[in-house]
């Protein structure tokens, strides 16, 4: 067991998008949360403040820019700067859902590749080293002139499959582009692999059209890095059902349940949804089907490690 740290060794500072995540990893590290105000002006520009003596300290900042998108990640990128003008050592972004990922390359003309943007931010800003969880592309880390970790909750969600379903496990791939993901976990847990065939007719509208695989029989559980609109994941489990699936369930990183998402995984097949708390949940409780795995020690041994140059390597099994 390490030993705790204490206030001039570190800090942990939290925005407003995830809080709760921040003060878990705090009690993980057994240190309180740094004092900071981020708050807003009448008319919604952000304000920040930071309360404590940050000069050539390691400081973390805990958040994950998920919705709304743009206040938390202004929120970060202020926050970020506020430390890097109070003379702080390194200054090193915690970012469990890294927001804007998905737009990670021009698929049209004249359409901007925002999550290059947002490194560009994030380093001018003055963040020196970026831990986050499941991107979206990995190829994301080469669009920084800094460290990045991509931590991987795979541990916590083949722990949980493991003790949850047993006989007759089929992993399956929703789309073409997760099928790397879903082979790793299949051949971890000794299971099938399948893969829907997936046509998008327009961004967040998803229709499943086939399955590649043997589903009958079996307990079926589909693997995604998220979960946004759910129409992906909803047409999957209604494909999966109609092949003759037993049962059908999800699992994910990263909840974003935008739009129709909780309506529709209500209404779906899926017998429940196995996801991490990258992102707050705190507007869907009132849905049963939702099984939430908690990071925060994940992210708190990284901040460890990082903190005390020991390796991460052991975190990405």
């Amino acid at each position: 067991m390490f030993e705790p740290y204490y206030m001039n060794d570190l800090f942990i500072f939290s925005g407003n998008a995830h809080p709760w995540l921040a003060e878990k990893v705090c009690e993980y590290l057994r240190i309180p949360i740094g004092n900071a105000k981020v708050k807003t002006f009448s008319d919604g520009e952000i304000q920040v403040e930071i309360n404590e003596n940050v000069r050539s300290k390691d400081i973390f900042v805990i958040q994950p820019t998920c919705s709304p998108v743009n206040n938390n990640l202004m929120e970060l990128l202020l926050i970020s700067d506020a430390l890097r003008r109070s003379a702080a050592g390194r200054i090193i972004a915690v970012i469990p859902y890294f927001g804007y990922a998905r737009q990670d390359k021009k698929v049209a003309p004249r359409v901007p590749i925002s999550a290059k943007l947002v490194a560009d931010m994030l380093q001018v800003s003055g963040v020196t080293r970026v831990i986050t969880m499941d991107l979206h592309a990995g190829q994301i880390q080469g669009f920084f002139h800094i460290p990045v970790d991509n931590l991987f909750a795979a541990p916590l969600l083949l722990e949980y499959i493991r003790t949850h379903f047993h006989n007759n496990l089929v992993v399956v791939s929703p789309d073409a582009g997760g099928v790397e993901r879903a082979r790793a976990f299949a051949k971890r847990l000794s299971a099938d692999l399948a893969i829907v065939d997936k046509r998008r007719d327009a961004p967040n509208e998803a229709k499943a059209m086939a399955v590649i695989g043997d589903v009958k029989d079996k307990t079926a559980v589909i693997l995604d890095d998220m979960i946004d609109t759910a129409g992906t994941i909803t047409e999957a489990a209604s494909a999966l059902l109609k092949r003759g699936a037993n049962e059908v369930y999800a699992c994910c990183t990263h909840p974003v349940l935008s739009g129709p998402a909780m309506e529709r995984i209500e209404n779906s097949g899926l017998k429940s949804v196995v996801c991490t708390d990258t992102i707050p949940l705190n507007d869907h409780n009132e849905c049963k089907k939702f099984t939430v795995l908690s990071v925060a020690e994940l992210i708190g041994e990284a901040i460890i490690r990082s903190h005390r140059g020991g390796s991460l390597s052991s975190l990405f099994v």
